[in-house]
């Protein structure tokens, strides 16, 4: 009987001053292998490995790197403060592994200030917006225009649908930090077009499901303006909080772990003010 040998992968590593270290592309790489063997969904994984190459074009050796560096790498003036959160994220969790690892000390990012991000602002695609994309659609990206705006799905969520997930009209989606929630499904269209699938909803040439980035740009280039399909999930909030205005189950399922956030997706309609209002008088 044949048994399975676990082998050490070589590290490659240079001299530098003495002392063996790891260059950037193996110390992204063994981050990203811990990550991963600390179940991070894919999706971070990527996030923080795009924003970590983007610091190594910027410095020669991950183990000179300066906290002022770090100030200086997120000092893009482009960048909205969700995405210099995220990125400031990706480089506390790298330097911390960093010096876990014996690899630096002390940790340049830990004395980096916490970005201040904005409440956000609900920002709900209107129906006409999603009428005339709805149209021009093809069949491909019609079931994706379906499953952001009748079930709120996140476009990297939206990749993944697999014909296995719908059971008795119940999606399983795989959300956020790998966490599995149930979102009924009503449509009788999307119900249809996941039924009659066999494997990934959207494929990919390459093998496996179409990549979130995919989807994002396809649902941007359909909608007309600057919609895009995460105003289609605000929509769905929009509408779902004005039917039934039970925060608690519109958070499981858009997927939040606080109402504060499902707050920020829900447009409240003229009408609900006054209705406040009126009934203090």
């Amino acid at each position: 009987m044949s048994r399975l040998r676990l082998v050490d992968t070589p590290k490659i590593t240079h001299s530098l001053g003495g002392e063996t270290v790891m260059p950037w592309p193996c110390a992204i790489t063994e981050y990203a292998t811990s990550l991963r063997a600390a179940r991070r969904s894919p999706g971070t994984v990527r996030l923080q490995v795009h924003y970590l190459h983007r610091l190594a074009g910027a410095t020669a050796s991950p183990w000179g790197v300066t906290t002022a560096d770090l100030r200086r790498a997120l000092d893009v003036p482009l960048w909205s403060a969700e995405t210099r959160k995220s990125a400031r994220s990706a480089y506390v969790g790298f330097y911390r592994w960093g010096t876990a690892e014996g690899m630096i000390d002390p940790d340049p990012a830990e004395r980096l200030a916490a970005i201040s991000v904005p409440p956000g602002k609900p920002r709900p695609a209107p129906e006409r917006v999603l009428e005339k994309a709805l149209m021009v659609a093809g069949p491909r990206e019609r079931v994706m225009l379906l499953l952001a705006a009748y079930a709120g799905l996140r476009c990297a969520e939206i990749a993944a649908v697999h014909h296995r997930d719908l059971v008795d009209g119940i999606l399983y989606v795989v959300g956020k930090g790998g966490k599995t929630r149930v979102v009924p499904v009503e449509h009788p269209e999307l119900i249809a077009a996941i039924a009659r699938t066999d494997g990934w909803m959207f494929p990919s040439p390459r093998g496996g499901h179409l990549t979130p980035g995919c989807v994002t740009k396809l649902l941007s280039g359909i909608l007309p303006g600057h919609w895009t399909g995460h105003t289609l999930r605000h929509r769905f909030a929009t509408r779902s909080y004005a039917a039934n205005a039970d925060v608690f189950a519109l958070g499981q399922v858009l997927g939040h772990s606080r109402p504060e956030t499902t707050m920020r997706y829900v447009l409240l309609p003229p009408e609900a003010l006054w209705r406040v209002v009126r009934g203090a008088a």
